[in-house]
């Protein structure tokens, strides 16, 4: 039997139907994803859920004595509170009736009370507290004042924990996380007994936890069995059909209008049937609601810069006697697109000032490359002014934007970021978080720049535009420096992640996080072998989402150095690998080219041999450079 079920639910902002009558059963252990774009009414909908809002028209019935906990984007605490007294607050109502008891009011029914508190284990209701903050690995004495966002988030986790629920709603639980946090937030969500909605754009958080994905699209909510994998396969299939659908109910309704249109001829043999057919198909057609377009997203290129962007080496950084960064090396290439890996306060964020000079190397040299051109993506919306229009915002005072030597009307380039020209008037606070960082990115592609720091880009991203994001960056000539914790996300784009290894040790990596995660192993499998299990106790490999461990560097096995012919095939290797890319590149186009198997027939064979010794050859180069490079 359902715990919660919504029965033709209605909800409008204005002349949208964010909820168009449609229905939602949660059923009892059930982990339920919701997601869809940005705007759409996620966040209402899970509020209504939760009782705080309600719906326009429509049943919501719940299980009696069903208890509900949500926890909100961006929690908020009492002001003072420590940890443990905003965890408390999970068992306001329980601290309540023991204070009752204990203080003996006069007339007060004390058996009553005793049962109450018994029903609700409030005896003990300290101990719990404290269980549930050593199980989240939470300092109760710490005020809340002075916490990072992700651990603000975990407290907000703990107070609804706390109260034992049997539905727990959670709205971005992973915004704030790092890649840790979220491997322990899964965990936790998949040993929870009760039933949990949750709302998040992580498509791997929403692959390891959900069991159910519903999809609020165009008013309406659509379920779909199983993981994000699956819906990713039901819902291409849906789509589909559905463009087929609409296909053949166009070409009739189109048909019908020629015939109704055909004059004196017509109206001898004209139905009356057939006429009230073809009314039904213009009301229909009036009243579908077709699938949004997606964002059409251009990057606005900067002159280009020197080859080389910054090298780093033996840089070293501390603040007072916190070490954040120890005798880092690196070479950073126009081109390259580097993802910047670390729990919370790892010190990312200073590592990018030095790379891009805007902070000094207490010892150590860093060389900035020429003519550099720096665009900034800040995940605390910082840039937002509240109270501008969304036009004024991104283009103050004209209405035009000039896009790569195209001209646009701010109107236009509002509308490739899905913003309607009714909204562009309308003051930036109107927006809801995903389309404020939609904004943004629409301000940060509208200025001319040649390297991209995207500080947390997919906060609140819906998936439709990450996918996009994703193809954007991959493709974008210029160089790219990406801090997230969206796991899916950087593997899609980034070359090569530098990654915090403890104790102020930072090391780049080639290739994506999936990649950091096999050469660490190999790393530590080839340590066990070479010194019989002595350095495996020095490097320990990350964990399935990884936050690596400290790395002691003395005790590990000192790497043989390269020699002078072995410094000089390394210093090539890079030039080589960019000019098989290069070829490569130029014989893709041509095999793209549907002319070539007409004007080069006999050469297309030769043409694909090519094509796939290149990749031989490259793959060969670039475990050469891994292997020298580990050694340099």
């Amino acid at each position: 039997m359902a715990l919660l079920t919504l029965s033709r639910a209605c909800l409008a902002f204005g002349h949208v139907a964010l909820l168009d009558h449609t229905d939602l059963a949660l059923e009892p252990g059930e982990r339920v994803g919701l997601i869809g774009r940005n705007g759409t009414g996620k966040s209402s909908l899970l509020k209504i859920v939760a009782g705080l809002e309600k719906p326009d028209d429509g049943d919501i019935q719940r299980q009696a004595g069903l208890r509900l906990e949500y926890v909100p984007q961006e929690p908020t605490f009492a002001d003072g509170a420590t940890v443990f007294d905003a965890v408390s607050d999970g068992l306001a109502d329980v601290k309540a009736l023991r204070m009752r008891f204990e203080a003996h009011a006069p007339g007060e029914d004390l058996d009553a009370l005793q049962t109450a508190i018994e029903a609700r284990n409030g005896w003990n209701w300290e101990q719990r507290v404290d269980e549930t903050l050593q199980r989240l690995r939470l300092d109760a004495s710490l005020r809340i004042d002075g916490l990072s966002g992700g651990t603000r988030k975990r407290v907000a986790l703990a107070r609804a924990l706390v109260a034992a629920p049997d539905v727990l709603l959670l709205d971005e639980p992973t915004n704030h996380l790092d890649l840790d946090a979220i491997a322990w937030l899964e965990d936790l969500l998949q040993g929870f007994k009760g039933t949990v909605m949750l709302i998040s754009h992580d498509r791997a958080f929403l692959d390891a936890v959900c069991t159910r994905i519903v999809e609020l699209d165009r008013g309406v909510l659509r379920s779909y069995p199983g993981n994000f994998a699956a819906y990713e396969q039901l819902k291409a299939q849906q789509l589909h059909d559905e463009s087929l659908a609409n296909a053949r109910f166009d070409k009739l309704l189109a048909q019908e209008e020629i015939w109704i249109r055909k004059g004196v001829e017509a109206r001898r043999t004209r139905s009356v049937a057939r006429i009230k057919r073809l009314e039904g198909l213009r009301e229909a057609r009036a009243t579908r609601r077709d699938v949004v377009g997606r964002a059409k997203l251009e990057v606005a290129q900067g002159e280009r810069g020197g080859k080389i962007v910054a090298e780093l080496d033996q840089v070293s950084k501390r603040f007072g006697e916190r070490v954040i960064v120890r005798d880092f090396s690196a070479t950073i290439l126009r081109g390259d697109k580097v993802g910047l890996i670390g729990p919370n306060g790892a010190g990312k964020t200073t590592l990018l000032k030095l790379i891009l000079g805007e902070l000094q190397p207490d010892a150590g040299t860093v060389r900035q490359g020429t003519n550099l051109q720096v665009a900034y993506f800040d995940q605390m919306r910082d840039q937002l002014d509240l109270d501008a229009s969304l036009a004024d915002f991104i283009s103050p005072g004209s209405e035009w934007i000039e896009i790569n030597g195209t001209r646009k009307h701010v109107m236009g380039y509002l509308g490739d970021f899905l913003f309607s020209p009714q909204r562009a008037n309308s003051p930036v606070r109107t927006l809801s978080g995903g389309e404020r960082n939609r904004l943004l990115l629409a301000r940060l592609f509208a200025r001319p720049a040649n390297v991209l720091v995207l500080d947390e880009p997919t906060n609140d991203l819906d998936i439709d535009t990450l996918d996009l994001l994703e193809e954007l960056l991959a493709d974008y000539p210029g160089t790219v420096f990406l801090v997230s914790h969206d796991r899916r996300f950087l593997d899609n784009v980034v070359t090569s992640t530098i990654v915090a290894e403890g104790d102020g040790r930072w090391r780049e990596y080639e290739g994506s996080v999936e990649d950091w995660l096999t050469q660490s192993r190999r790393a530590q499998a080839l340590a066990t072998r070479s010194d019989g299990g002595a350095a495996a106790a020095a490097v320990r490999p990350p964990s399935v989402s990884p936050t690596p461990a400290t790395t002691d560097t003395p005790a590990a096995a000192k790497p043989r150095k390269l020699s002078y012919k072995e410094q000089r095939e390394l210093d090539t290797l890079p030039e080589r690998i960019d000019a098989l890319e290069t070829e490569q590149k130029a014989l893709n186009a041509r095999l793209a080219d549907p002319d070539a198997y007409r004007k080069e027939g006999a050469k297309v064979a030769e043409l694909h041999e090519r094509v796939q010794a290149i990749d031989e050859e490259l793959m060969t180069l670039l475990e050469r450079w891994e292997a020298l490079s580990t050694r340099a």
